[in-house]
């Protein structure tokens, strides 16, 4: 063969690899024909219009869309594995169905699969779902523009743009603007449904990722965002590179209007010019704006006429948002509940803690008793916590439940409407110590049992019977109230953690009272079924024993209830925690049943405490059911829960602690024993230490 031959199929063989490699594409808006010749794959909702512009989401609640390059394409280099620099330039826009609200966002993304299977919609943009989100196994690489602040991931605002890295925590995030010729930063909102440029490059030798956004053609001459990270250990050799959107309670269109990616070399920008444009909103009729101008006059004098009225109206109006008319059950109207705690005046205050006050109210017209909870400015529970709680609790149908009769929102102000309870909260029957404890009033025996086994009956009832699992987070005597008849109800779902069946079910906070957390939930932040348990056991000492579950002014051998109870319990001499107020009139057997109870709900393992069907079961078994003994808490404890407390302490701002405990109480282990010359229990080690590093 000619030596020239040789070398030309030499040289065709090096030339057709690298040909056969993808390195960049564009597109100038996009056409039906795109979806059905395979030159873009898309799934979910996402469309093509008329236009040219792809709709990934539309204004319905909770769906997701996606859009890929149908095609993988090589990101790493075959040889060393490093991760080919890569630039993109796409032109979007969100317009939300109401002016001002997101939902939820979009997002650039890079992964090994365009279908995302299993991902969500919501906080999690359609990318990766609770059980796999921050898996390094996940090898999503996504830059997320985002109109929803979720503090489940800790986003910064509610328009903000974040880089993900197998995670919905984004490693950096900023407020969206851009850098101007003259170095000024400019604010921009992704909500205002304007179309916007935003570029995303990838330099694969310097290893640093910028992000630049701007409303015009040209780049700016600055990015947004620069992150140093190296991709080559997250990237596949070969991956999908698209959008992905997402909507949630509020929904949000996403618009893709126009897209260019280039490998190993700088994306071209987007003439926004030169795209489709936005739907607009239609136009009126003109003989319709001919009319009005014609009565404009008119209607001018009869306005000034009213003006002062309409002032002071408009001024006292309620504030309805769109998503208000979709919630659960009554709406109240402020001037109502105002007319009916008489201007909430103090003298009507039942009372208050750490989410604002509660008010008691006459309604003007059935002249039906209620409390109202009007919850505070300045309260960290905010929209997110009301809308939960409405959510949940006005579905919700329970003999032992505060039922919640409706709700009412003005501007900052956040109200609850609920059965009023004549008695108030349990634990001022119960504490001696509290100024606020009915003179003379007493508890007997059966009427606390009959207290126990009712919240008892409302948990189970919240954690299995009812169509969606509910964690309330914040069992303890003060949110036990008392009808008129002394029958307990379970209340202040203000905490409570709604989650469907068979979900993980994380938190993003450890919320709660000092005494009543579980000890695996200060090491894991996750509230469970388990943890509301030994929430309850914690509630069944107290009433047994008349006593908080840590009291500062007991001796050291006295100071955390369950240690003190196990250790008379071990003894034998359980009759010695029994409420002495009770003057000895008592149910033996029924006292016997609620001690162990409350040993096995408190016991430090989860997997040693009952469920809730099985408490229930021993509260109301008689001679049918044989309770078990409580187990034995394990020896040792002390280390496993302050190396968790340690890293709790360290992983939550300060802000989280201000539920934890309704007194001040910073006593350290040493200086207890010191004082009492005596020893604490296996269980109030771990207390100890957890006491001497938390200020509450």
């Amino acid at each position: 063969m000619p030596k020239n031959i040789t070398f030309f199929l030499l040289l065709l063989s090096l030339v057709l690899p690298a040909a056969s490699q993808q390195d960049g594409f564009s597109y100038i808006g996009f056409s039906r024909g795109d979806a059905n010749s395979s030159n873009i794959s898309l799934n979910g909702v996402a469309e093509i219009e008329d236009s040219g512009i792809l709709r990934l989401t539309n204004e319905t609640s909770r769906l997701i869309g996606h859009a890929f390059y149908p095609d993988r394409l090589q990101f790493k280099n075959a040889t060393d594995g490093a991760a080919f620099s890569f630039s993109t330039a796409f032109a979007f826009a969100a317009v939300p169905e109401y002016t001002t609200l997101g939902g939820h966002g979009l997002a650039f993304v890079i992964a090994p699969s365009k279908e995302l299977q299993g991902a969500l919609p919501s906080q999690y943009l359609g990318l990766l779902n609770a059980s796999d989100v921050g898996n390094f196994s996940n090898h999503v690489f996504a830059v997320e523009f985002d109109t929803v602040q979720d503090f489940e991931f800790g986003d910064i605002n509610d328009n903000h743009v974040g880089i993900d890295i197998n995670n919905l925590v984004s490693n950096i995030s900023t407020a969206v603007a851009y850098y101007g010729n003259d170095g000024k930063k400019n604010n921009i909102s992704i909500k205002a449904g304007h179309t916007l440029q935003a570029w995303v490059d990838y330099d694969g030798v310097g290893k640093v990722l910028n992000v630049t956004v701007s409303p015009f053609s040209s780049k700016p001459p600055r990015p947004l965002l620069s992150f140093p990270v190296d991709l080559s250990t997250i990237l596949h050799d070969q991956m999908f590179v698209g959008f992905s959107a997402s909507t949630g309670l509020l929904s949000s269109s996403h618009y893709l209007l126009g897209w260019n990616f280039k490998m190993n070399g700088i994306a071209r920008s987007l003439d926004l010019a030169s795209l489709p444009a936005l739907p607009q909103p239609k136009k009126k009729d003109p003989t319709f704006v001919i009319a009005i101008s014609a009565t404009s006059v008119a209607v001018l004098i009869a306005i000034i006429v009213a003006a002062v009225y309409l002032f002071y109206k408009i001024k006292n109006a309620d504030v309805i948002e769109p998503w208000e008319l979709e919630m659960g059950p009554h709406r109240f109207s402020y001037s109502e509940l105002k007319s009916a705690t008489k201007g909430f005046r103090d003298r009507e205050l039942l009372g208050f803690g750490g989410f604002g006050k509660v008010y008691k109210g006459t309604l003007p017209v059935s002249r039906a008793e209620v409390a109202v909870k009007r919850v505070s400015h300045e309260s960290r529970q905010g929209i997110r916590e009301f809308v939960a709680e409405i959510g949940s609790i006005g579905q919700l149908r329970h003999r032992n439940l505060v039922q919640l009769q409706g709700w009412c929102r003005r501007r900052a102000d956040l109200l609850l409407v609920y059965d009023y309870m004549p008695n108030g909260s349990l634990d001022k029957f119960l504490f001696f110590d509290d100024e606020s404890r009915p003179s003379k009033t007493l508890l007997l025996w059966a009427q606390r049992f009959r207290i126990l086994r009712g919240v008892a009956s409302a948990l189970l009832y919240l954690h299995e019977e009812w169509e969606h699992v509910v964690i309330h987070r914040d069992i303890k005597a003060s949110n036990v109230l008392l009808d008129a008849d002394l029958n307990g109800r379970l209340g202040d779902f203000g905490l409570a953690k709604l989650y469907e069946h068979g979900a993980n079910p994380s938190t993003t906070r450890v919320v709660g009272t000092l005494g009543y957390l579980a000890p695996e939930l200060t090491r894991t932040g996750k509230a469970t079924t388990s943890s509301d348990v030994f929430a309850f056991g914690a509630l069944v000492l107290e009433v047994v024993c008349g006593r908080r579950p840590i009291d500062h002014k007991a001796t050291p051998e006295e100071l955390i209830l369950v240690d003190w109870v196990w250790e008379r319990w071990s003894s034998g001499r359980w009759t010695d925690v029994v409420d002495p107020s009770l003057g000895g009139n008592y149910d033996r057997e029924e006292v016997e049943v609620a001690i162990k109870v409350g040993l096995m709900c408190s016991h430090p393992a989860a997997a040693a405490r009952p469920t809730m069907r099985e408490a229930v079961r021993y509260l109301d078994g008689g001679d049918a059911v044989e309770v078990p003994e409580p187990p034995s808490p394990p020896m040792g404890l002390e280390g496993n829960s302050q190396a968790g407390f340690d890293d709790f302490v360290h992983s939550y701002p300060s802000s989280s602690f201000d539920k934890l405990s309704p007194c001040s109480i910073t006593p350290t282990r040493d200086a207890a024993v010191s004082a009492g010359h005596g020893k604490v229990g296996p269980l109030a080690h771990s207390t100890f230490s957890r006491l001497s590093r938390v200020s509450v």
